[in-house]
């Protein structure tokens, strides 16, 4: 498949007391993506969602962050136009409801990570994830459930710097695991 190439204008830095100019960026479409020097053991568990684009684009992120697993709950669907190559490629499993996943999830020696709004959450900016992480997700109006989170090892908090007052579920689950990719760059 031809590559499209985009070649961007001069930009510029500046330096005290003068403005340099560097080279052109040229811009590669679809760069291979970068090798891993071992597996993540990462797994993303969704509450049942209520629209299929955030599903397909948590399903998207997870595939371009080499998830080891997306657990999905309720009827869950996702389109294959919006989750690109990763409808295929990642190992995504359907289950009926989050509590058993994550009592399953924990018996596997996973830390159970809670992206919410929660008192006594931790920000993400202060918190350390392990490489054995479960991400997990609430649904875009209930959040996590009470008994949800009470399962859960950690809740995670992403601050929000203006309204609304919260982030978008498939939004807050990208944040997280670039957040996770970026403390493990590796695997």
């Amino acid at each position: 498949m031809a590559r499209e190439i985009i070649k961007s204008p001069c930009l510029w830095r500046y330096h005290p007391g003068m403005v340099e100019f560097e080279e052109d960026y040229v811009q590669v479409r679809q760069r291979n993506f970068a090798a891993l020097e071992r597996p993540r053991e990462l797994v993303v568990a969704c509450a049942p969602m209520r629209s299929q684009v955030n599903l397909g684009r948590i399903a998207r992120m997870a595939g371009c962050c080499a998830v080891e697993r997306l657990i999905v709950c309720g009827g869950a669907h996702i389109d294959p136009k919006i989750a690109r190559d990763a409808a295929t490629t990642l190992r995504i499993e359907e289950r009926r409801s989050l509590a058993p996943v994550l009592a399953r999830l924990r018996e596997e020696g996973y830390m159970l990570v809670g992206l919410e709004q929660a008192e006594g959450s931790v920000n993400i900016h202060d918190f350390a994830f392990p490489r054995r992480t479960a991400l997990v997700v609430g649904n875009e109006r209930t959040g996590l459930l009470p008994e949800d989170l009470k399962q859960l090892h950690q809740v995670v908090e992403i601050p929000v710097y203006g309204p609304p007052a919260a982030y978008n579920a498939a939004t807050a689950a990208i944040i997280g695991l670039y957040e996770f990719c970026r403390q493990h760059p590796h695997g």
